[in-house]
């Protein structure tokens, strides 16, 4: 296929290629790069990516990933030279400098696909581009070249949407049991003939068939903690008795999850249990949080004018996407993390609900809307793949959509779900989303009128109770944080109750905080407030009940006209009260809990609870300020409202234990506040840690030295031939580490990839990193244990220090109730237990786990599996045993699994 004989730029820490119209390939300058850029357009692969590597942020060019989300919305390419040449049908460029001139190819390739009568994302292609092409998006006149018009009109977007359909209420499951021979049977059926017998998966198969049985007492779940080490198979173990119960009773399994990693895995063992594609859309659902999909009204606003310049082009090209979207989830679907990426400016976040503004019935879309087509799905579906978050809002909001059958996957993650589900938290940002939601946008604000005064107009002129409970609702908001109110309070000229407290909580906070890390936020504990504090406090408290009563009266108002419903009050209508009523009852929740943090200060402190002042920081710049309170023991509210109703739990994990007690993984998931016993199921893993790995305790690279730890992290990688994933404990030292060592890595042959550094998403940068086992990858918390690459793509863990939780607040209050430097000790011992996970992922897997810390406590070890070799040892020795045990003669090809060569 011809290559595009355009210009074309790449960058990386190694250099900087040129390839001219011709195809001649030529390293530059970052000067002339930029000025050339500049000048004229250049084809690129990742446009913010390469003006970081420049140095130049507003790059602009004909950037390939556009041009793919373009040809083909929902698919997604690994955005590397590499990737896309994959994806184009190429091969992979043999260096980077040949990377420069692939780029053209690939285009051209690309380009080429506009005239394959196969094409399979055809329509609505040209009506799209003509709208690029009024927006000025560089790959519109070279579309349209190749596009030809179609010979009849196109259907609009909306149109082309699908409808859901509405069902009647699912009926209550039938009564029924699972025994251990079916599950075992199922799990046979589900794994194949000839597969692999796993001992340890039958055996959990088999058990966790009792979780299905009819529970034998009221508010007495049959709960069954499973700890399945890595390789076991655990996710068939538990769906093999799941799917027999839900054909069987008709009813509904929920499996949780808490990273997006492992919805995407479950659903990829959709095709075991159903083999046609349209049952298994009707019997597998996936379900998140409303600030996950596509708003439609939202997308509708950004299409008609509600975007300009970059961000229009990427409303454009979502548009594009949601014609095709397998179920329209912007985060972790089917929409290429890059993507929203490449328009830093307006990312996806403008286009889902993230205000919970959502109309409901009112909205045009409402019967093609995704949410709703979602949750409607998962009521008929045997198997919804949800998250902890999901199913604990779901069981908080009503017994109705209470999940009865459950499995959390995932759960030695059910303590910090709950903690952060279960949170207050009166801020300046939720307080000012509240008055959003209420009055609308204010003053220069573009877009719909989305105030409870523009939703219930109508209403408000026929009911004058309703009306007269509305303004007063309206004129009580006032009250609340308005624009601009951060700079307000930072200046000492607050306006309103609310503005005035957060302006006495940043003063204490400043006045009472510890020195920490620059950059990080400032904390306090909420005891002994001064009495300006208290004053501030009691204002806020009455302002807050100003709102919340006319907010009541408007709820019973809304209600009324339901019951007795008048002869306009249609269909919509009715949605749109409905709606209303749904959103007013959120918010009457968030305000009486408001109401009774604040009614806590200058009072007793309530022993359940732990409060504390804020100042919320980003590399030292203020975005929040808040007042905060947690459960000191979330797993109580979670008993309450999610286990006890629920007719049996499932909660797994490989390390559910964390290298403790049975006893501690009660208390880490609610089973210890169950008045009923909790079943115990415990199967080791099958890989061989002993011979497969090996730890190792750097003892003297100086905790503080960052040119010591970034020369010790480069050796490392270099021994390894990269496939590293270094985790830090702070996002500062990450960065200074990257910074110096990125550029020294690139030029052996050794890309580096960054959190927090590299302008992409996390799910995308794991992406990238195991499809290059050359690749290494630098990260935060967030990939301590939501990565999972098996194979030689991963094959060292390096971890900066011990990863001791920071001395918040919250922590030293669980601290000091929780067995004191022993909480800490489980806490530790639970984190190194996930990252070590990150290297084992399947049979004839091998790595080296790496400590930069010669403090690490022998009492943590046991941490590791039992048998695994532990080293203290110099890093010279370090770096010898990686070199030895990773050397072993493979050869690894870009993009490929390694191919073991011969003795």
């Amino acid at each position: 296929m011809a290559a595009l004989r355009l210009p074309a730029l790449h960058a990386t820490h190694a250099g900087i290629w040129i390839a001219d119209a011709s195809g001649d390939v030529r390293e530059a300058t970052r000067g002339e790069a930029i000025a050339r850029a500049a000048e004229t357009p250049h084809i690129i692969l990742n446009a913010p990516l390469v003006g970081q590597r420049l140095g130049y942020a507003e790059l602009s060019g004909l950037d390939l990933l556009e041009l793919f989300a373009f040809l083909h919305p929902a698919r997604f390419a690994v955005p590397t030279p590499a990737g896309m040449s994959r994806a184009a049908g190429l091969a992979a460029p043999a260096s980077e400098a040949e990377a420069a001139a692939r780029l053209q190819a690939i285009a051209g390739t690309l380009l080429a696909t506009l005239g394959d009568p196969d094409w399979r994302e055809r329509e609505g292609a040209w009506t799209t581009n003509m709208s690029l092409q009024r927006l000025g998006w560089g790959w519109a006149p070279l579309v349209g070249q190749r596009l030809a018009k179609p010979e009849r009109g196109e259907r609009m977007l909306f149109s082309r949407l699908k409808q859901w359909e509405e069902s009647a209420d699912p009926v209550p499951p039938l009564a029924t049991a699972v025994d251990a021979g079916e599950a075992e049977r199922k799990l046979a059926a589900l794994t194949g003939n000839g597969a692999e017998t796993r001992a340890g998966q039958r055996a959990m198969a088999a058990s966790a068939a009792g979780v299905f049985a009819p529970r034998r007492s009221r508010d007495g779940p049959n709960m069954l903690l499973a700890e399945a080490g890595t390789g076991i198979g655990k996710t068939l173990a538990y769906l093999a008795p799941a799917s027999v119960w839900a054909e069987r009773s008709g009813g509904t399994v929920w499996v949780s999850t808490f990273t997006k990693a492992l919805q995407r895995q479950l659903d990829a063992e959709g095709p075991r249990l159903f083999a046609d594609p349209d049952e298994r859309a009707r019997r597998i659902v996936i379900r998140k949080g409303r600030e996950n999909y596509l708003c439609l009204l939202n997308l509708e606003d950004a299409m008609q004018g509600g975007f300009s310049g970059r961000p229009a082009i990427l409303a454009q090209l979502v548009g594009r996407w949601a014609a095709y979207s397998k179920d329209g989830d912007m985060v972790g679907g089917d929409l290429p993390g890059w993507l929203p990426s490449l328009f830093r400016r307006a990312g996806s976040t403008a286009l889902t609900d993230r205000r919970g503004e959502c109309v409901y019935g009112g909205c045009p879309h409402y019967r093609k809307c995704f949410i709703e087509r979602a949750e409607r799905a998962g009521r008929e579906a045997d198997l919804v793949i949800a998250n902890h978050a999901l199913v604990m809002i779901n069981a908080a909001r009503s017994r109705e959509t209470a999940p009865q059958q459950i499995v959390f996957d995932e759960g030695h993650h059910l303590f910090d779900a709950a903690d952060s589900t279960f949170a207050v938290a009166l801020s300046g940002q939720e307080a000012i989303e509240m008055r959003r939601w209420i009055v609308g946008p204010e003053g220069k604000s573009r877009g719909r009128r989305r105030g409870l005064a523009a939703r219930l107009m109508d209403v408000a002129s026929y009911d004058e109770e309703g009306g007269r409970a509305l303004e007063a609702a309206i004129e009580a908001s006032r009250a609340l944080p308005s624009d601009g109110w951060l700079a307000r309070v930072a200046e000492g000229a607050p306006f309103g109750a609310i503005e005035q407290l957060l302006g006495e909580v940043r003063g204490t906070v400043y006045a009472r905080a510890k020195a920490q890390d620059a950059g990080y936020g400032l904390e306090t504990e909420l005891a002994e407030p001064d009495g300006g504090l208290v004053d501030r406090a009691n204002g806020a408290l009455e302002a807050i009940e100003g709102l919340a009563k006319p907010l009541a009266t408007l709820s019973r108002r809304l209600e009324a006209v339901l019951a007795d419903a008048p002869d306009w009050l249609d269909t919509q209508a009715r949605a749109r009260v409905e709606g209303a009523i749904h959103g007013l009852g959120w918010r009457r929740e968030t305000l009486a809990a408001w109401g009774a943090l604040l009614a806590r200060i200058g009072g007793p402190a309530d022993p359940d609870f732990v409060d504390w002042l804020a100042v919320e920081r980003v590399d030292g710049r203020e975005y929040d300020i808040a007042i905060n309170r947690r459960w000191l023991d979330p797993t109580r509210p979670l008993s309450q409202v999610v286990l006890k109703p629920a007719q049996g739990v499932l909660v797994t994990s490989a390390t559910l234990r964390g290298g403790d007690e049975w006893e501690t993984a009660e208390q880490r998931t609610g089973a210890a506040h169950l008045d009923c016993a909790t079943d115990r199921f415990e199967a080791e893993s099958p890989f061989d840690y002993a011979g497969a790995s090996e730890v190792i305790v750097v003892t003297d690279v100086k905790q503080g030295d960052l040119a010591a730890l970034a020369g010790a992290y480069a050796r490392l990688i270099e021994a390894a031939d990269g496939g590293t994933l270094g985790l830090f404990t702070a996002v500062q030292r990450l960065k200074a580490v990257h910074a110096r060592i990125a550029d020294r890595l690139a030029r052996a042959g050794l890309p580096l990839l960054a959190q927090h550094v590299d302008p992409i998403d996390p799910g995308t940068l794991v992406d990238i990193f195991r499809d290059d086992p050359h690749a290494s990858l630098l990260g935060t918390d967030a990939l301590r244990d939501g990565v999972d690459v098996p194979g030689q793509s991963l094959r060292l863990v390096v971890m900066e220090r011990v990863p001791w939780p920071r001395p918040t607040v919250l922590h030293a209050a669980r601290r000091m109730v929780s067995g004191g430097s022993a909480y800490d000790d489980r806490v530790v011992r639970a984190r190194l237990a996930q990252a070590f996970g990150r290297l084992i992922r399947r049979e004839g897997d091998r790595g080296v786990f790496v400590i930069l810390s010669a403090a690490m406590p022998s009492r943590l070890l046991s941490a590791f599996p039992p048998g695994v070799e532990v080293n203290r040892v110099p890093l010279d020795e370090a770096i010898a045993r990686v070199r030895a045990r990773l050397g072993g003669g493979l050869v690894l090809e870009r993009g490929r699994e390694p191919v073991a060569q011969p003795d």
